[in-house]
């Protein structure tokens, strides 16, 4: 059934939401929905708190890993940590209180998916502590993996035997769809669905979502294969689609239906 997974989106040392699309190197253009008071501990504080098992801590670009450091901290081995994930400083990273690494751009060197780098780093950390993020951008009537902040499309398109390739050395898919990304003006429906079809392990779903209801489109389009995060429509991130409370109760919920 699906579940709500929370995320802590990082960029220069703050806790922020950002329209995904608008991500760029130079900064130029930058579309920012959200800026945190409270420190990125804070977030990672609150989903110990109501047990939300599985959060993503994402580093937008440089200047986050004291940040990511912290919320690890509040939090040890039970957060996800991505941002510039590769062969070097996976381990670290675990060590600093990751409980998976998760990692794109490194495995598409000039765009091009690299098999021998997810063998070697999924044999290094062991799959359990791997997540490898395909987000994406609609290219006709699919989707190509986009990396470098979702700037850089790459070859590798989301197929059914795409996914099944990268699910053998790897626990969990991350997949942000990157061009409703922040928007807030609904999920992409398509995508949710083949991912619900095609994904053989664990996958939660990013991007566009902004209500409650998106909850129970996705465990219905899916099946309750894909599980959900929200960002800018979140009232903890300055929202007013969707209450933290009621992601919290929805998961109370399922959890006491799988019982």
């Amino acid at each position: 059934m699906t579940l709500f997974k929370p995320c802590i989106d990082l960029h220069d040392g703050q806790v922020k939401q950002i329209v995904g699309g608008s991500l760029h190197d130079s900064g130029a253009g930058l579309k920012t929905n959200f800026v945190a008071s409270q420190p990125p501990e804070f977030f990672a504080g609150k989903y110990r708190d109501d047990r939300l098992e599985g959060g993503h801590v994402i580093k937008l670009g440089p200047g986050n890993d004291d940040a990511a450091k912290r919320a690890l901290a509040a939090w040890p081995d039970h957060l996800h940590l991505g941002g510039g994930i590769d062969i070097d400083n996976a381990q670290p990273w675990i060590e600093q209180g990751a409980s998976k690494v998760i990692v794109t751009s490194w495995l598409f060197p000039n765009g091009v998916f690299a098999q021998e780098r997810l063998t070697a780093l999924s044999n290094r950390l062991s799959k359990d502590r791997l997540v490898v993020d395909l987000s994406c951008r609609r290219v006709g009537d699919g989707w190509v993996v986009a990396m470098n902040r979702w700037q850089t499309l790459t070859s590798f398109a989301i197929t059914e035997a795409n996914l099944a390739l990268i699910a053998a050395s790897c626990s969990e898919l991350l997949i942000h769809a990157a061009d409703v990304e922040g928007l807030c003006q609904g999920i992409d429906q398509d995508l949710v669905t083949v991912l619900g079809k095609w994904s053989p392990i664990p996958c939660v779903y990013a991007g566009g979502g902004k209500s409650i209801e998106d909850l129970i489109l996705v465990d219905r389009l899916s099946k309750g294969r894909v599980d959900l995060t929200y960002g800018s429509a979140l009232d903890i991130f300055g929202g007013s689609g969707v209450t933290y409370v009621d992601c919290v109760a929805w998961n109370r919920a399922q959890e006491r239906h799988r019982r």
